[in-house]
């Protein structure tokens, strides 16, 4: 008789090889595993709308997505990159350092990787390969690389998801991913860097230090984004729910009546575009609870704790290992299915191991996003190869360096935690 857990994952598999959404996927190989389990299969839709409904802090991910399709569509990514490209156009390869630094503003504000990459990204790629400055394959790859820092520094949707499964304070987990994004981001400069010098890359016009007040004057407004929305959360004026909320009309608000740059057919797209990002992300979270149910009803944590301390893992060991596993997985999972699917069952574990779970979160989260420009698979990639139309190996030759320059910062962020920690400490967490 054929193990009905076993059949549930080869359900899963089938449907997602086949094209189905990861999400639906788990909703039908869970309750194929319900019924041949002896379960009625209703539990299944139960299971659902109770985590739905359960959750304010899922109301989060379509208001975040919201206020990035609003920056989007107006001119506050032209007048962020001129300012990005003020600070450090100057240098060689400057143009990259412009990518650099434009993804880290534009991380304050949209928490999505894939808003950097088709916002900001479609813009300085076309700086980039003007005139031939830049090869348009390495304009995609720093392009792609730069994006990974969307998430991590808040706000950031991965980790409203890790909160969901973890149950950990998304204020926490916000304040603990902003040392780590500023040490990708320093990575991936010093690698640009080398790369400019290497290949004698162009040092472009520098903007005379008298016209920076005007430049930084015209994208206040843009800048000032992200210190409404942290300083609401750390000030304890707002719920990060909420301030997704004060994000999304004060985008809205910039746009229309202080940039006067989008009109309501623009706003109207925005919020269609929103709605299909959101419904994306809502199946795979149903899809989630409802296979998270089966993962409990199989005792799948306590085996693979059982697992661990069969074999003596040590802290540092055990590390290693799943920075492997989720590199791995990443190469062929979304990261939404990740947090979702694998990390709920390695929470006991991590536990146990006295692994404190916001420097676990942060772990995760930088993983999926390396995860997001890595070959095969690699969303980043595919998205900035459609805008450039270069062919996608070109792509992953040049985003190789990056990828190490990650995977070091990685390093330093796995087995630093008083590092990954010191923020949510100043903030009040115990942990």
């Amino acid at each position: 008789m054929t193990d009905p857990f076993a059949l549930c994952l080869i359900i899963i598999v089938v449907l997602s090889l086949m094209g189905a959404s990861v999400g639906i996927a788990m909703v039908a190989g869970s309750i194929v595993y319900l019924g041949m389990a002896g379960f009625d299969p209703s539990i299944a839709s139960e299971t659902l709308l109770q985590g739905l409904f359960n959750s304010y802090t899922l109301l989060a991910i379509p208001l975040f997505i919201l206020a990035a399709d609003i920056m989007n569509m107006g001119s506050l990514a032209d007048r962020l990159l001129a300012f990005s490209q003020a600070l450090v156009g100057r240098f060689r390869g400057g143009l990259g350092h412009v990518n650099v630094v434009s993804s880290v503003i534009f991380s304050g504000m949209s928490g999505s990787a894939i808003a950097d990459a088709v916002g900001m990204g479609r813009i300085i790629i076309n700086m980039m390969t003007k005139d031939g400055r830049y090869p348009a394959s390495y304009a995609a790859a720093i392009t792609a690389a730069t994006a990974t820092v969307g998430p991590v520094i808040p706000p950031s949707i991965p980790m409203v998801l890790y909160a969901l499964v973890s149950d950990q304070s998304i204020s926490y987990l916000f304040a603990a991913g902003l040392l780590p994004g500023l040490l990708m981001a320093l990575v991936m400069a010093v690698m640009n860097f080398t790369i400019a010098r290497r290949r004698n890359f162009p040092v472009d016009e520098v903007v005379p230090i008298r016209k920076l007040p005007g430049i930084t004057w015209r994208a206040l407004p843009a800048l000032m984004l992200p210190v409404i929305l942290l300083g609401g959360i750390y000030g304890g004026i707002t719920t990060p729910t909420e301030a997704a909320a004060v994000a999304a009309f004060y985008a809205l608000f910039v746009s229309v009546v202080v940039y006067r740059s989008v009109r309501f057919g623009d706003f109207y797209y925005a919020l269609l575009g929103s709605a299909k990002s959101t419904a994306s992300v809502g199946v795979l979270v149903a899809g989630a609870i409802t296979f998270n149910y089966v993962i409990t009803r199989e005792n799948l944590p306590d085996t693979i704790s059982a697992f661990i301390a069969h074999y003596h893992f040590s802290q540092v060991g055990f590390l290693i290992a799943i920075n492997v596993l989720l590199l791995l997985l990443g190469m062929f999972l979304e990261g939404g299915a990740i947090l979702l699917i694998i990390v709920p069952i390695l929470i006991p574990t991590v536990q146990a191991m006295g692994i404190d779970l916001v420097h676990f979160g942060v772990i995760v989260v930088v993983n999926t996003m390396i995860g997001l420009i890595t070959p095969p698979y690699g969303l980043l990639l595919f998205v900035t190869a459609n805008i450039t139309k270069e062919p996608i190996s070109a792509i992953i030759r040049d985003v190789v360096p990056f990828i190490i320059a990650l995977i070091v910062a990685l390093g330093i962020i796995t087995f630093s935690p008083d590092f990954v920690l010191f923020l949510p400490r100043l903030l009040g967490y115990q942990g």
